[in-house]
């Protein structure tokens, strides 16, 4: 984005920025950027106008999959392709022998190619077909740019596309499934394939009849899906993207991805999927490097067009035919297979020429200055314009560590445009946290992190993701219970450390989810402690999936620690969810203690209460609440049924009065016991 070096340069076409736009309004930090957010508007409009007209709409425009790509067409079949620079185009398969001559593509000129192929039968449901290109980089054999379907030859490994056109349509029966805006997003993370108990790949179809009715039982109202889009690679979770209108062969075929998001929606459960637009595979015979000869069709040039970190191909979000592509995949992918939205991968590479990598965002001039790429910003602009277009209610998250100013505004506001940004911050400090003695834990920090965000901006708040889980990091519990996890998770295996763990494990989970985060996300398995770390299958460990599936019998087992807090699990999300807990602005604070370790705050009717400390419980504790009423304790993480000592009475009724440690105050004298969290609801004494 523009830099005040380059204002002067600017100010001949420049326009005045409206005051009145929302970000100003909600954070005046902004204000002294005002003419770079008016460069963000600008370019937002200029190039909205130059690809859509006066009076054109994105919905209109992302249609690639629809003239793209292999369909019947008349009495015959269509194949069309972009090639802009590529000197011949070849389509071949099964039903020509693999003959990489005889079905030539015409060039139809703006970089178009195009063969017909009269009959019905020219192509059939499921035959396998590759285009060899002729370009200035060679002669190579290529998967279509829009195929629907990858298959990989059990023999070779070699990747083909599949022509995928059913005789009968899947049957959709999710007519009357919407979101509802109002319902807070409580996201399970899931990966389709590392879902199941066994030691390999799980499918779409198991996915949808064992772990949909697992998540629904949790309470879960969305899923959101990693590793959908074609990858060849398993082990890259699904970041490695090769083909952008695939879903992944690795899990089963397209009719079972419909089937699987249809029967979520028959369960009230939205599916979101994690839209990787960030970069893409370098690979020639699987993705979409050079598929014209050059490194330019869709990258940028040079080492621009290369991200070193992740060893992958960066986008040129400023050609209209890579807008065009992109777009057209999102609205594929909400057509198609009729997700409710999407999860976007790497926003903070998207924005940045150092992709984030090293920079501290510690002052607002560092998120405009010649470092942001604001074509990615325009990009995503016209990327969440189109969601909205095609469903109102549909969700779209961004996951951005960097803060970026607007990231969650609309756009008319001067924003980005996202619904929700990932609370990327959480995970990072509850890792810091823990490498801290218990007793230098700052509890003015822990409120501090956990309730403060961008003015407007609506957040996802999580504790671990997928991120904690993969081999190499350490998931939440395992930080904390290391190695006696595998010797003392019976219920009847005494062992402190294993006691500090499993308190600290809920106080953690409930402490994130209420503390004014507008949704929260849980990754498969985190939920219950599941105690192996995520090892795909690769050389390194024989190819093994040994640590490449979830334990759900841990879980379910009744003599272990494990079932213990799935039942927490299940009962925090009730609580958050069946009492509209979720979101309202930060909390009431009621008292943050650092000495006691105490951490206590009102949301509506709820009282949430904290005693963080290692050691010392707080018999009759005076909490100040400042209005009159009574309070009875309705869930706690010492019941029994979590694990617990039962040490806090559900029977009590807490009664405000005046304070006797406190005499100018009113509130209720509560027995808290350390490492323990509880929750009161105020009651009528009828109750």
């Amino acid at each position: 984005m523009e830099s005040k070096v380059k204002k002067k340069e600017n100010a001949a076409n420049s326009t005045t920025v409206n005051p009145d736009l929302g970000i100003f309004k909600l954070d005046p930090w902004v204000k002294p950027y005002e003419e770079d957010i008016a460069l963000r508007m600008r370019r937002y409009e200029g190039v909205r106008k130059s690809l859509l007209g006066e009076t054109g709409t994105f919905k209109d425009f992302a249609n690639g999959h629809h003239h793209f790509g292999l369909h019947p067409f008349g009495d015959g079949w269509v194949y069309r392709e972009w090639a802009p620079s590529a000197f011949a185009l070849y389509l071949m398969g099964d039903f020509n022998g693999w003959n990489r001559d005889s079905h030539p593509l015409e060039n139809k000129g703006d970089g178009t190619w195009e063969i017909y192929l009269p009959g019905h039968d020219a192509l059939q449901h499921e035959s396998r077909v590759k285009v060899r290109v002729v370009a200035r980089n060679g002669d190579r054999d290529r998967i279509p740019l829009y195929i629907r379907k990858v298959v990989q030859d059990t023999r070779t490994h070699d990747f083909s596309g599949q022509i995928w056109a059913p005789e009968v349509p899947f049957h959709w029966t999710d007519d009357d499934f919407k979101l509802d805006p109002s319902r807070s997003p409580l996201i399970y993370e899931a990966h389709i394939g590392m879902a199941q108990e066994k030691e390999t790949i799980g499918s779409y179809k198991e996915f949808e009849e064992v772990i949909l009715p697992r998540i629904k039982a949790q309470g879960y109202n969305t899923v959101q899906i990693m590793a959908i889009m074609e990858h060849p690679y398993y082990a890259s979770f699904g970041y490695h993207v090769s083909n952008y209108f695939a879903p992944a062969s690795w899990f089963g075929n397209p009719e079972e991805l419909k089937s699987l998001i249809n029967k979520a929606h028959s369960m009230g459960i939205a599916v979101l999927m994690d839209m990787v637009q960030s970069h893409t595979i370098k690979n020639f015979a699987e993705g979409i490097n050079e598929f014209d000869g050059t490194a330019t069709q869709f990258f940028h040039h040079g080492a621009r067009g290369h991200h070193n970190a992740w060893d992958s191909k960066l986008f040129d979000y400023g050609k209209h035919n890579v807008i065009h592509f992109l777009l057209s995949s999102i609205k594929y992918w909400l057509e198609e297979f009729h997700f409710d939205g999407f999860r976007f991968d790497g926003v903070t590479s998207m924005l940045y020429h150092d992709h984030g990598l090293g920079t501290a965002f510690n002052d607002y001039a560092k998120y405009f200055s010649l470092n942001t790429d604001i074509d990615a910003v325009t990009y995503l602009q016209f990327a969440n314009e189109l969601i909205k277009e095609l469903r109102p209610d549909a969700i779209s998250i961004a996951e951005d560590m960097s803060g970026m100013p607007g990231m969650c505004l609309p756009i008319q506001d001067g924003g980005i445009g996202f619904d929700y940004r990932l609370a990327m911050g959480m995970p990072d400090f509850w890792v810091k946290t823990l490498m801290k003695k218990d007793e230098d834990w700052s509890v003015g920090q822990l409120w501090y992190e956990l309730s403060t965000s961008r003015p407007g901006e609506k957040r996802i708040g999580y504790v671990e993701s997928h991120d904690q889980a993969l081999v190499g990091d350490k998931t939440l519990i395992f930080r904390m219970a290391d190695k006696d996890m595998y010797w003392h998770m019976n219920k009847k295996s005494p062992s402190l450390v294993i006691e500090r763990a499993v308190a600290l494990h809920k106080m953690i989970r409930l402490i994130t989810i209420s503390m004014g985060s507008e949704g929260y996300l849980n990754f498969m398995g985190n939920e219950f402690g599941h105690p192996e770390w995520i090892d795909f299958p690769r050389e390194g460990n024989n190819w093994s999936f040994k640590h490449c599936r979830r334990l759900w019998s841990l879980a379910d087992n009744p003599f272990l620690r494990y079932e213990d807090l799935k039942h927490f699990d299940i009962a925090m999300i009730h609580l958050m969810r069946d009492n509209a807990l979720m979101g309202g602005g930060v909390p009431q604070p009621l008292w943050i203690d650092q000495k006691k370790k105490i951490v206590a705050y009102k949301k509506k009717d709820y009282i949430f209460i904290f005693n963080f400390h290692s050691s010392d419980p707080q018999v009759e504790f005076e909490l100040p609440i400042h209005e009159a009423g009574n309070y009875k304790v309705i869930m706690d993480t010492d019941e029994a049924r979590f694990g617990g000592h039962s040490r806090i009475s559900h029977d009590v009724i807490y009664e405000v009065k005046t304070l006797p440690g406190l005499k100018q105050q009113t509130g209720i004298q509560i027995y808290l016991p350390n490492r323990t969290a509880m929750v009161l609801k105020k009651v009528t004494l009828q109750d």
